[in-house]
């Protein structure tokens, strides 16, 4: 049981947060519009687990990220960016296929993406990774390297290696069906990796995506089922809705100044995390977590200059 007044006590690793899954390039528009109305549209990196690695770098915890991108200018692209923001880049696989992409439009709302999958999902498993997993504490990953093999099989033993080592396993179940094959029930197959996470935060849509419309509390209810020990249930101005199974919490948002909305999850994760590794409460985590999401939302692009964890705190008085 995850409790919310409870520290996690997490055993003595080199490595924080191990973030696996699709590292790509966001193409943002540069006018606000759901149906892509936009002419123009600028490059920013991209990627859910790889947004995290840095955000929590910059929080002031240690992180690495696993992905596969293109050899091609794309991938020399993502590549230094991550080095430009301090992160080792050993653990990113350069192949034959072209680097993936996102295109996106500017929202204060969910963003409509349209995906161009390529090199993303030709992540492979090595020992060397495995050696990875063992020296951290905690393991993130998303849909994207579930959604197809060869990064799906990655994904299997690297559950498995950190299940053996006593990870914090955490997903984020960011399902859209374009992922997918078309002959492949996507939703069944997120359902049947909830068993073996401890944390996972679905949005609004995720969840409606997953299981059809319904309440919040019902579809928080249906993750604790599959298994889930703690679920995070983000509703985008309307904060967050947590449970352990035991004791459900509402936490309100943060945000008074949305420009993007693009990361905003990322940022939550990467607030959550940072706050764990640095010995905060469960509940206060989460608080923090809000935080971060917040200060996100002030810009455009999935990854923005972030303070430290405490100065953040401090400006949102937690």
């Amino acid at each position: 049981m995850l409790n919310f007044e409870d520290k996690i006590n997490f055993t003595n690793k080199k490595n924080d947060v191990l973030a696996i899954g699709e590292l790509l390039v966001d193409m943002i528009s540069t006018d606000y519009g759901d149906n892509f109305e936009s002419n123009q549209y600028s490059r920013f990196f991209g990627g859910s687990p790889s947004n995290i690695a840095i955000n929590t770098r910059r929080l002031g915890i240690h992180s690495m990220a696993v992905a596969a991108v293109g050899k091609d200018g794309l991938g020399d692209f993502l590549i230094n960016y991550l080095t430009e923001a301090q992160l080792d880049p050993s653990f990113i696989q350069q192949v034959d296929h072209a680097t993936s992409m996102v295109l996106i439009t500017k929202s204060k709302a969910t963003p409509v993406p349209i995906f161009y999958r390529g090199a993303d999902y030709y992540l492979d498993y090595s020992e060397q990774l495995a050696k990875l997993i063992q020296d951290s504490k905690i393991l993130h990953f998303s849909s994207w390297p579930i959604s197809r093999s060869p990064a799906r099989h990655t994904i299997d033993k690297c559950i498995e290696v950190a299940k053996q080592n006593g990870l914090l396993i955490c997903f984020d179940p960011n399902y859209h069906p374009k992922l997918f094959s078309r002959e492949e029930d996507g939703p069944a197959y997120v359902k049947s990796i909830i068993k073996h996470v401890d944390i996972i935060k679905p949005s609004e849509d995720d969840a409606e995506r997953l299981f059809g419309e319904d309440k919040h509390e019902n579809q928080v209810r249906k993750f604790l089922d599959l298994g889930a020990k703690l679920v995070i249930m983000t509703l985008g101005k309307d904060g967050a809705l947590v449970s352990n199974g035991r004791e459900t919490i509402k936490f309100s948002s943060y945000a008074s100044n949305v420009v993007d909305a693009t990361g905003a999850g990322d940022a939550f994760w990467s607030g959550f995390y940072a706050a764990l590794v640095k010995g905060y409460m469960l509940k206060e985590a989460l608080e923090l977590g809000q935080a971060v999401s917040a200060y996100k939302l002030k810009a455009v692009g999935g990854v923005v200059d972030l303070p430290k964890l405490e100065a953040i705190k401090a400006m949102y008085k937690l």
